[in-house]
């Protein structure tokens, strides 16, 4: 899963390494990234097969993090993360971790934040390398949320977020409607975002933003636009928090602009069956008729990024302005 250049990338994993994890039978020692891991239960099955996708063992998870990791690690590195961690498979509950157990090595980075109340979470992970991404997935850590701010600053966002949130009676065209009605909005701005599939149902868009901004002026900026695509197709956009009250309609969800408030990274695997990923896209691939927010899954955004890269990629750390509305 490296990108297509002619030497090895930073964080891309040699090929007599991942042989060294493939030779584990079920539990052992494997050296990765210049550390030595202790990976347990490999064979364990983390996700249930489909129709056309066979059951996804532990060793699969953390093959895939490993191989990935030149296209995931940018959007962890510097960063917090919020794990949702499964470690009876992903057809039984999961739970959120955030604090780091007193088992982690060493070597794991860690951020602790000074300003956390009784209760709260004070050492969190900050996944910045593939040993690092190894280790949380032979965690269990199946769905990786990294924080919109980067350390130092944690006060301090660095991307602006738009979440079509459908809702039950929401089909996948009207999500990507509502996408392309933000497509036309910033291109109307003149700003620079990127869609991705979620991996579940629906779609998000990142937006790059340039140092200054505070949390409330990105979620006050989102609603804004969010209002105005809202209006367009009121019969598809209901802005009730609760569910319950939505009646089966989408929310533009501006509210995950605040701190400690995440979505999925790019690159993540959802807890579904068949590990589906959430995988960034073109805005033309919004007008794919095959497009699907599960369309890849674990084994098959290899081919994805292969063939397509990364088209998020390029607006990371982009010092962008927002216009004021």
């Amino acid at each position: 899963m490296s990108p297509r250049r002619t030497s090895r990338t930073p964080h891309e994993v040699p090929a007599e390494e991942l042989t060294g994890l493939n030779a584990i039978e079920d539990e052992g020692t494997w050296a990765v990234g210049g550390r030595r891991l202790r990976v347990t239960n490999a064979n364990k099955v983390l996700f249930p097969g489909t129709d056309t996708e066979p059951p996804v063992t532990k060793r699969d998870l953390i093959r895939y993090y490993t191989r990935i990791a030149p296209y995931l690690l940018p959007y962890l590195t510097g960063r917090p993360v919020n794990v949702h961690r499964y470690p009876d498979g992903v057809h039984h509950p999961g739970f959120w971790h955030k604090e780091v157990p007193g088992h982690a090595p060493d070597w794991l980075n860690r951020w602790h934040n000074t300003e956390a109340d009784p209760g709260e979470t004070r050492c969190y992970a900050v996944l910045d390398s593939v040993p690092a991404l190894a280790w949380m997935a032979n965690f269990a850590g199946v769905e990786l949320h990294p924080w919109t701010s980067r350390l130092p600053d944690v006060h301090q966002p660095t991307w602006a977020l738009i979440d079509i949130d459908p809702g039950p009676d929401t089909r996948f065209e009207e999500v990507a409607e509502l996408a392309r009605l933000y497509r036309a909005a910033l291109e109307h701005l003149a700003v620079a975002g990127m869609p991705k599939v979620t991996g579940r149902r629906g779609i998000q868009i990142w937006v790059p933003i340039a140092p200054g901004y505070t949390f409330a002026d990105t979620r006050a900026w989102v609603e804004k636009v969010s209002r105005v695509v809202g209006r367009i197709v009121p019969e598809l956009v209901s802005w009730q928090w609760y569910k319950d009250r939505r009646r089966g309609r989408a929310r533009l969800d501006y509210t995950q602009n605040a701190i400690n408030k995440t979505l999925v990274a790019p690159f993540s695997v959802r807890p579904a069956p068949g590990a589906p990923v959430s995988v960034p896209i073109t805005w033309d691939e919004l007008d794919d008729e095959d497009l699907r927010p599960d369309r890849w899954t674990l084994r098959t955004v290899g081919d994805r990024v292969r063939a397509a890269g990364d088209p998020l990629a390029g607006l990371i750390g982009l010092r962008q302005r927002l216009p004021e509305l």
